[in-house]
């Protein structure tokens, strides 16, 4: 999204609920291939004109990429720019803030929502969230209120929809405006149990991979529906990166692979009650 289709944040920060929902490891020629054919419904109702925009990680794996999200640095639009963001946190010389942007005085995200008067929650999914060792807790920490629970992590053929009921719980005991972050954990490896027929000793694959986001679509209305209940809603859904299948030899992720840094990415505005 270029500076002359810039979105003004000031305008729905305040005024929308905000959700951003991170499909760890999802890979941008998968998403994009599944949107083509059809096989996500409910995503593709949701994103603009039905596609995913290409957009480059800021990480090569989930630590890196939620560190840099987390504190505004959202994957950038996969073309020359000037690309400028959403969020920023208050720096002198930043050459990505602009008229329409939403600055906030914090180190991160959820602490300058914090400050404008948000609630914030983050429902844990892959294990940096999981709050079991300092470093599991750290990211988690950023919030005013986390979840994490074995139900939710990358070992659960059902983690989503834990994840969503974990949510729904979350927000309904909040009166003011909410910002929900979810880490959707069902791409990440292992998913070969999404994938009709497949066995342990099958394994992952790129087709068990998109076995993954097409469960994680057939549930994914909720949440849009969840964010719209009580006022409007603004959802950014993105990969913090991609993975490897065997691709050039490799395999998994924190590598410099074109299948790692390049991620799928969509915003939108939902009005309340548009989910049911």
């Amino acid at each position: 999204m270029g500076e002359r289709t810039m979105r003004d944040m000031n305008g729905i920060v305040g005024s929308h609920d905000l959700l951003l929902v991170t499909l760890d490891t999802l890979r941008h020629d998968v998403a994009e291939e599944l949107a083509g054919a059809g096989r996500l419904p409910n995503l593709a109702r949701a994103l603009p004109g039905g596609r995913w925009q290409r957009r480059h990680s800021p990480g090569s794996f989930t630590y890196a990429a939620h560190a840099a999200i987390l504190a505004g640095f959202l994957p950038t639009p996969a073309e020359p720019g000037p690309h400028p963001r959403l969020f920023a946190a208050a720096f002198p010389g930043s050459e990505t803030t602009a008229g329409g942007t939403w600055v906030f005085d914090a180190p991160d995200l959820p602490g300058g929502l914090a400050q404008a008067g948000y609630h914030t929650v983050c429902v844990g999914g892959v294990g940096f969230f999981n709050k079991l060792t300092p470093l599991g807790a750290a990211l988690p920490g950023l919030f005013a209120e986390s979840h994490w629970d074995p139900a939710f992590g990358v070992t659960s053929p059902t983690s989503f929809e834990a994840q969503i009921e974990c949510a729904e719980r979350a927000v309904a005991r909040v009166d003011g405006p909410v910002f929900l972050f979810v880490n959707v954990s069902a791409l990440h490896q292992p998913n070969w149990f999404h994938l009709p027929g497949a066995t342990r000793e099958h394994g992952d694959s790129r087709e068990s991979h998109a076995a993954a986001l097409e469960y994680v679509d057939r549930h994914i209305g909720r949440l849009f529906a969840l964010m719209s209940t009580r006022r409007p809603g603004f959802a950014i859904v993105c990969s913090d990166h991609g993975t490897a299948y065997g691709e050039d030899g490799y395999i998994g992720h924190r590598i410099g692979h074109e299948v790692v840094w390049t991620v799928p990415y969509g915003e939108f505005t939902i009005e309340r009650g548009q989910w049911r």
